[in-house]
């Protein structure tokens, strides 16, 4: 077992550090928690339970659900197929390819979302063709699912690549030459043996979904009970000053945030202990 090189530190240099961490933490993660509940709570939950019964947040939080749920679907199918790819081949242009998934995270989603109007709005460059099928993407379903499929693209893959480059593939290449199909190898040697990673990648590509504002909010319209999120409900509620409301939808959000923390530890440290495990077998 390998030791942890000894600290050599003065005990009150440490001490400074601690401190100023958990301050930071405390100033800009616990702090604006604790206000959100605060304002949500402080007219009792009567009034906080009403905010969840009115008409346009039920449609909000239900759209939410839905795009979040097909954006993680489509970005889940692509994230193991591109890990396959990037994990298993060599090829060239797979650097570039690389780059190109992690190109999410460079771009604004502000810049994306209007990219997408550009290519799909009425006038834009598909625009013409869309409305002679009478397809509408852009201020619709199909937009806002568009826009947060792009911003949560990189999380599966980022999160397979590592785990699926650690295992290895001979266990794939004993199924095959044993006559195994790619489906067979794919369903009963690359998933299990990636399932931790994998669901990691779920839970925050499913947290990004869920909180996602910029790029959702340039294709969507705005349109109070069709195409406004949960996200952008919030903003409406607060600029119509109706604040105890739009602190009860962000304290659900921040809720389901709190969740996927604790999950996301959990799911961590079992991937932790795989990739151990994995290392370990290959020495």
């Amino acid at each position: 077992m390998q030791r942890r090189p000894h600290l050599t530190e003065p005990v009150w240099l440490r001490t400074i550090l601690i401190v100023m961490v958990l301050g930071w933490l405390g100033l800009f993660l616990i702090l604006p928690l604790v206000v959100v509940f605060h304002e949500a709570l402080q007219r009792g939950w009567q009034t906080y339970l009403a905010a969840f019964t009115q008409r346009d947040a039920q449609h909000a939080i239900q759209l939410s659900l839905l795009t979040a749920a097909i954006s993680v679907v489509l970005n889940t199918t692509f994230g193991i197929a591109a890990a396959w790819l990037l994990t298993r081949y060599r090829f060239r242009g797979r650097q570039v390819l690389l780059t190109l998934v992690d190109l999410p995270f460079a771009v604004s989603p502000v810049i994306a979302g209007l990219v997408f109007v550009l290519l799909f709005g009425l006038q834009g460059l598909l625009g013409p063709t869309l409305r002679e099928w009478n397809i509408q993407i852009i201020f619709a379903l199909p937009g806002i699912v568009l826009a947060t499929v792009f911003v949560t693209l990189p999380f599966v893959v980022r999160e397979l690549i590592p785990i699926m480059e650690a295992v290895g593939s001979e266990e794939e290449q004993a199924a095959r030459v044993l006559g195994a199909s790619g489906f067979t190898i794919l369903w009963r040697i690359t998933l299990p043996n990636v399932k931790w990673g994998l669901l990691y990648g779920v839970i925050l590509c499913t947290a990004r979904a869920l909180g996602e504002f910029g790029a959702v909010s340039v294709v969507s319209g705005h349109i109070r009970g069709q195409t406004s999120t949960l996200p952008l409900h919030i903003e409406v509620l607060y600029n119509d000053y109706q604040s105890s409301a739009a602190f009860a939808c962000a304290s659900l959000l921040s809720l389901f945030g709190v969740v996927v923390l604790v999950v996301k530890e959990v799911v961590a440290w079992r991937q932790r202990a795989q990739l151990a495990r994995s290392n370990g077998s290959a020495t």
